[in-house]
């Protein structure tokens, strides 16, 4: 039985734990918080919000990111384009950037040297986009045109500029940033994805995050699994995970050397340590499973805070044009 908005707003989460392993401690933020971000995130602890945060009716979001430190979020529609911008502490919100008919938005970060919201997904007559919004006026700043794009899916900032998947095509893009955050150049530019990375099944290269040491960390729908990518190179290497088998995969977090791995074909959050093997090989162990009787098929997740905010796509659901949606809040920690 579906529960109400009302009922979903009572029922807590369910984190399933496993036994830790001993690794080596891996930091994997690529950039560092802007000023003033270690006492807004105090301030931020001791706000608690809503455990779910209402979206329009037929809104159809996949992507999520929140500013850190602070309380404002960014959800983006799969129906036309539109970007909500919500605040943690009150669950209430509004649309900021408006939409398009054909237009399609998936996967979000919010950069805090520029202040932008990168995003990308279908333009709406075909191809692809990577937006740059500006996050206080919701105006677009840049608009990137990828005309052969099949599947613009996640992006992630990282020391060589942003890093986008495309989850129906071997390859990855780029776009120079500077240290400010705003783009060095006019385009953008291909790699292909080659080594180990499996190419099988219809949507592959999903969620993808930046490590400190300048590598990607990908993970693939159809295969399952983790993957470390030579941003320079696009060859990629397994990530071997302990104590786990990670099926499937949408987005990821990071925080710390801690990777959130959304379940997209399922119910539920993974959760895995990220460290250093034999030969400085990037491992993970698995930590636990993060599930929510209010989860519904999410998508992505941020972390802010104490907590990590899941949307939930609703992928299959009965009529999604007048469809409820929302973001589920849970505990990051185990």
């Amino acid at each position: 039985m579906e529960l109400s908005k009302k009922q979903r707003r009572w029922v807590g989460p369910v984190i399933a734990l496993s036994a830790a392993a001993s690794v080596t401690t891996l930091p994997v933020a690529a950039h560092a918080a802007p000023a003033g971000a270690a006492s807004a995130a105090a301030v931020r602890a001791a706000v608690v919000g809503p455990a779910q945060l209402d979206l329009p009716d037929g809104f159809r979001p996949e992507g999520i990111t929140s500013i850190p430190g602070g309380t404002d979020y960014f959800a983006g529609s799969m129906v036309d384009g539109r970007i909500w911008k919500g605040s943690l502490a009150t669950g209430q919100g509004s649309v900021v950037t408006p939409g398009a008919t054909g237009r399609a938005l998936r996967g979000m970060v919010y950069d805090p040297r520029s202040r932008f919201v990168w995003t990308v997904g279908t333009h709406e007559s075909g191809g692809g986009i990577i937006l740059a919004v500006n996050s206080r006026t919701g105006g677009v700043v840049h608009n990137y045109r990828v005309a052969d794009a099949q599947f613009l899916n996640d992006l992630t900032l990282a020391p060589t500029g942003l890093w986008v998947t495309d989850s129906r095509v071997e390859r990855l893009l780029n776009i120079p940033l500077g240290s400010s955050g705003l783009p060095t150049g006019t385009g953008y530019t291909t790699t292909p994805l080659t080594g180990a990375w499996p190419v099988t099944g219809n949507t592959r290269a999903n969620g993808i995050r930046a490590l400190v040491d300048g590598s990607l960390l990908l993970d693939h729908s159809g295969a399952g699994g983790l993957y470390r990518v030579n941003p320079a190179t696009g060859v990629a290497t397994v990530v071997p995970i302990s104590g786990g088998t990670l099926t499937g995969g949408d987005g990821i977090e990071l925080a710390g050397n801690i990777a959130y791995v959304v379940r997209g074909n399922g119910t539920a959050v993974t959760v895995l340590k990220l460290g250093y093997g034999a030969g400085l090989a990037l491992t993970a162990h698995w930590q636990g499973v993060i599930s929510d009787p209010a989860f519904d098929v999410p998508s992505t997740t941020t972390r802010n805070g104490k907590y990590i905010y899941s949307i939930n796509a609703r992928f299959g659901v009965a009529n999604p044009g007048a469809a409820d949606y929302w973001v589920t809040r849970t505990p990051a920690k185990l």
